[in-house]
Order: C-alpha cells, then sequence, then structure tokens
C-alpha cells in the first residue's frame, strides 16, 4: 500500500503562483509513476500532470506552459509548480500514484488540497 499526503494549497490572486507537494510513503518501490488530477466543483476529475520513475512527463494542454511538475525521488516527493493562475484553475487537486504507465490508470489517491484562485 501507498500512502500520499498533499500540502500547498490555498488563495491566490490570478497571475499569482502556488507549489503543491505530494509525500509518499508505504511500498513506494512499486510506484511507477505519480501525478496530480484536479475536479472543480461540478466538473469531473480530469488529469493535470504525470511524471514517471524515468523522469518522463505529461501535461493537460490546458495546463502545459503554466504548470511544472518535478520529483525528489530520495524523499518519494513530487511537486506541482503552478504559474499565471487562471480562476479556472481553481479545484481540488489530488495526488496519485501508480504500479503501472498512468495510460492504465493510478491506484492511489491522497485526500486532495483546495487551491482557489480569486478573478
Amino acid at each position: 500500500q501507498v500512502q500520499l499526503v498533499e500540502s500547498g494549497g490555498g488563495l491566490v490572486q490570478a497571475g499569482g503562483s502556488l507549489r503543491l507537494s505530494c509525500e509518499a510513503s508505504g511500498t513506494t518501490p512499486s510506484i511507477f509513476a505519480m501525478g496530480w488530477y484536479r475536479q472543480a466543483p461540478g466538473k469531473q476529475r480530469e488529469l493535470v500532470a504525470t511524471i514517471t520513475r524515468g523522469g518522463s512527463t505529461n501535461y493537460s494542454d490546458s495546463v502545459k506552459g503554466r504548470f511544472t511538475i518535478s520529483r525528489e525521488m530520495n524523499k518519494n516527493t513530487i511537486y506541482l509548480q503552478m504559474n499565471g493562475l487562471k480562476p479556472e484553475d481553481t479545484a481540488v487537486y489530488y495526488c496519485t500514484a501508480g504500479i503501472r504507465s498512468p495510460t492504465y490508470g493510478m491506484d492511489y489517491w491522497g485526500e486532495g488540497t483546495l487551491v482557489t484562485v480569486s478573478g
């Protein structure tokens, strides 16, 4: 089992920046990929970004060029640097981890951290 704990959410004005962190614990050697999803009020959960054990990254079109996912493998931690935030980025952001390629879905989820962008 893998446990995920997110931190770093909050309230920010449009155009501002936030950095989210997610630390994994438990059977972390089994993790192949980690990432971030988000869910806005009244909408389905959607992919934000993923990063594999090998360092390959994938971003949704809506955040490309504004968000950057990174990792510290020795700390089992990933980060999401969010710049140029827009009101439409307001959502609960969930950290996720999987034992396979993200193409096949993710296996573990954190509790989520709220990001609110005021216009």
